[in-house]
C-alpha cells in the first residue's frame, strides 16, 4: 500500500468517527439545522369518552383548556390556556414547551366552555390548589343560588409521567370526566279540561355540590339552589288504548279511542357533578299555594335507570358517564301521582316513593 493511498484511508476513517461524535454528542451547528434537532418535544392531547356512548366526544363538547404541569414536589410548573376552533381540529394537542427538564411530572386539566364563566379555578402554585368553584348569586337572606344554564366542566388528570429527556416527540393522553348535567323535567296534567301555565311552578334542584377539590371530589360546601334556566308549556294528542270493535270496517277488528290534547309544563335545569351519598334533591313548588308538588332524591331516582347491561358498572361511574336525564312526572287534579315517573325513556312503577 503506498503511503497517499494510507493517508487517504486514514483520513476518511477520522472524518466517518467525527461525523459520528457530532450525531451523538451534539445538538447545535449545521446538522441539526439543518435535520432538527435532538431535544424531546412532549405533546397533550385529551380524550373524553367517559360517556354513555363510549366514544370520544372531546371536539364537539369542549372548547376551553387549561393545563398544569406538576413536578414531583406538587408545585406548578407549566400551565398554558388554549380555547377556540383550534381545539375541534383532528389531531389536537397542546405542546410543552419551556425547556422542561428531565423528572416525574404529573399533569392537571380543568376544561370545557367559558362562555359564561361559571366555573373558576384559582391561581395557583402547587397542584392541591387547583380547586374549581362554581360561580353563584345570593338572596337578600343569603341563600346561594345559580338561575342559569352553566358552562360544560371537565376534570383531567395524569399521573406518574417519566420525562426521559430523550430525543423525540413523546405524547401524552389526559382523559376527562365531566362535571355538569342536563336536567329536563315534564310535568304532565291528567286532569281533562284544565290546562297548565309554566309560571304555576317553580322547579330547582339543592345540593352542595358547587365546591370541587384538584382531584374532582367534592369539598364541604354550603347549599346551592339550581334554578330552572327555562320553562316553557307544551301538548300532544295521545291515543287510548283498545277501544270497541270496527263497524263496517274490519270484522273483529278495534279502533283507537282518542284521549285528546294533554297539556304539560317543561323545564330545564343545569347542575354541578352528581356524586353518590351527597343530599341532592329535585323540588317542584306550585306558585299559587306554595305547596311542594314533589320532592325527591335526585340522585336514587337517576339511579334506577342504570339498567340490566349497566349492571357491572358502579353507581359513581353511571352518574358520571350519563350527562343528561328527562324526567316525566304526571299530576292528576293537581296532585303528583306518585307511582309512578319516566326517566330517560324508561318507566318506573314505584312500589315506595319515600326513596
Amino acid at each position: 500500500m503506498d503511503i497517499m493511498s494510507y493517508i487517504s484511508r486514514k483520513g476518511w476513517l477520522l472524518l466517518a468517527l467525527a461525523f459520528a461524535y457530532m450525531t451523538v454528542c451534539s445538538c447545535n451547528g449545521v446538522i441539526y439545522d439543518d435535520e432538527g434537532d435532538c431535544t424531546p418535544h412532549y405533546r397533550v392531547k385529551f380524550r373524553y369518552d367517559y360517556n354513555m356512548k363510549f366514544a370520544d366526544a372531546f371536539a364537539h363538547e369542549v372548547n376551553m383548556v387549561t393545563l398544569y404541569l406538576l413536578d414531583s414536589n406538587d408545585s406548578i410548573v407549566w400551565q398554558r390556556t388554549e380555547r377556540g376552533e383550534a381545539l375541534a381540529a383532528d389531531g389536537y394537542a397542546i405542546d410543552i414547551d419551556g425547556g422542561i427538564p428531565p423528572g416525574e411530572y404529573s399533569l392537571r386539566a380543568w376544561c370545557g366552555t367559558d362562555d359564561r364563566r361559571s366555573f373558576v379555578v384559582p391561581g395557583a402554585d402547587r397542584g392541591r390548589q387547583l380547586t374549581c368553584r362554581l360561580n353563584r348569586e345570593y338572596t337578600a337572606g343569603g341563600g346561594a343560588f345559580v338561575d342559569k344554564d352553566l358552562d360544560r366542566l371537565f376534570y383531567g388528570r395524569l399521573d406518574n409521567l417519566t420525562f426521559s429527556g430523550g430525543e423525540g416527540v413523546y405524547t401524552y393522553t389526559v382523559p376527562l370526566v365531566k362535571n355538569t348535567n342536563n336536567i329536563r323535567v315534564v310535568l304532565q296534567n291528567l286532569t281533562e279540561g284544565e290546562a297548565l301555565d309554566a309560571g304555576q311552578f317553580s322547579f330547582f334542584i339543592t345540593s352542595d355540590n358547587g365546591f370541587m377539590d384538584w382531584d374532582n371530589s367534592l369539598i364541604a360546601d354550603e347549599t346551592v339552589t339550581y334554578r330552572a334556566w327555562h320553562t316553557g308549556t307544551a301538548s300532544a294528542d295521545f291515543d287510548g288504548g283498545t277501544g270497541e270493535e270496527g263497524e263496517g270496517g274490519n270484522a273483529g277488528g278495534t279502533r283507537q279511542t282518542a284521549v285528546g290534547v294533554q297539556n304539560a309544563v317543561v323545564a330545564e335545569l343545569t347542575t354541578s357533578r352528581l356524586v353518590k351519598g351527597r343530599e341532592t334533591r329535585l323540588v317542584i313548588v306550585n306558585n299559587g299555594t306554595g305547596a311542594e308538588v314533589l320532592n325527591i332524591p335526585l340522585i336514587d331516582y337517576a339511579l334506577l335507570v342504570k339498567g340490566y347491561y349497566n349492571r357491572d358498572m358502579a353507581d359513581q361511574e353511571f352518574l358520571d358517564r350519563q350527562d343528561v336525564f328527562d324526567l316525566v312526572f304526571f299530576l292528576k287534579n293537581g296532585s303528583w301521582l306518585g307511582s309512578q315517573v319516566y326517566i330517560n325513556s324508561w318507566r318506573i312503577v314505584l312500589q315506595d316513593t319515600e326513596l
